[in-house]
């Protein structure tokens, strides 16, 4: 996702060291929240070849295929992390979120530097994310909440997780839990020793994008437009211009949510057409207007995305649904 940090957002890859887990970095993502904390050099992986050559058969929509390269890097490799981290994250994108869980659990009880430790923790968190399951999420992603807060005193990655864990519940229709969350994380981010004028502007921005979220969901739409209106006079500062992209996106999601579908449509539109989330809601957009065969197309889009973040979880179940995968 394209936020304000010490690198660019899209996956919390954390720094791993090899290509291999890219397809689990978050795309530029449609809404404020977290990304990747900065790159530390780690030592080659063994396994990067093969999870690559899966990643390939994945993009070429061989699934069983991938699925069995990875199954292989992990056993020829046993001592590679990011193997044992990518058979679940394949598993979750082919809907097996059990199973992919027993393969984040075997990779937590590896030796784990804090960067491999980080990627485990938020892998396990997405996968309950896939299930729309907040509560599930919570125990993994709090974790590393609070070894950024107390441990690490990193204020700003306390602050970008928190918000990934909302962005979770939000989706997942826990709007208190979300709020919450959201809150912390605006709290943490702020902690920052001698945050910058931009920094507060950005956390600004990102608090007012969630609470005009929160307050559409529960069908308060002059609520959500007036956290919309302060969502705006953060942005109009100007020292987050790489936030712009945002707003369309939270219009869109107030509309859509408040039943103005023609707005929410023509907004979604100006939003990145390469995130599975907004390419999902544009789906689901299309359907509420009445144009299903434009719904499937969409829907079809949301399945090319092989990231595993709150943007895909959130997509790719609704999509597979939608399309009797």
């Amino acid at each position: 996702m394209q936020i304000t940090s010490r690198i660019g957002y899209t996956c919390i890859v954390f720094a791993l060291g090899v290509a291999s887990l890219a397809a689990q970095a978050p795309p530029a993502s449609q809404s404020p929240s977290t990304q990747q904390p900065p790159a530390v050099q780690q030592p080659p992986d063994p396994a990067a070849d093969a999870l690559r050559a899966g990643q390939q058969l994945m993009r070429d929509g061989k699934a069983d295929e991938a699925l069995a390269a990875y199954l292989q890097a992990a056993e020829k490799f046993p001592e590679s992390v990011p193997a044992r981290v990518r058979v679940g994250v394949q598993l979750d994108l082919m809907g097996r979120y059990e199973e992919a869980r027993t393969h984040f659990t075997k990779a937590l009880a590896m030796p784990l530097t804090p960067a491999l430790e980080a990627n485990a923790l938020r892998s396990m968190a997405m996968s309950y994310a896939f299930e729309s399951n907040c509560k599930g999420a919570i125990p993994w992603e709090s974790r590393l909440y609070e070894r950024y807060l107390t441990k690490d005193k990193d204020f700003f990655m306390a602050g970008e997780i928190a918000n990934e864990l909302a962005r979770v519940c939000i989706e997942s229709g826990d709007l208190d839990t979300a709020a919450a969350w959201y809150k912390r994380g605006y709290e943490a981010g702020l902690q920052e020793p001698n945050i910058s004028a931009a920094r507060k502007d950005l956390w600004a921005f990102r608090r007012y994008h969630a609470q005009a979220r929160l307050a559409a969901r529960r069908g308060n739409k002059a609520e959500a437009e007036k956290h919309v209106a302060a969502a705006k006079t953060a942005l109009d500062t100007g020292t987050n211009p790489e936030q712009v992209p945002f707003y369309p996106y939270l219009v869109g999601y107030v509309a859509f949510y408040t039943g103005d579908y023609k707005t929410a449509l023509a907004e979604f539109l100006k939003g990145n057409q390469t995130d599975p989330f907004i390419l999902g809601l544009i789906a689901q957009t299309h359907e509420k207007l009445g144009d299903q065969a434009a719904a499937m197309d969409y829907y079809k889009k949301v399945m090319a995305s092989t990231a595993h973040n709150p943007t895909n979880a959130f997509a790719r179940p609704l999509a597979r649904k939608k399309l009797g995968l």
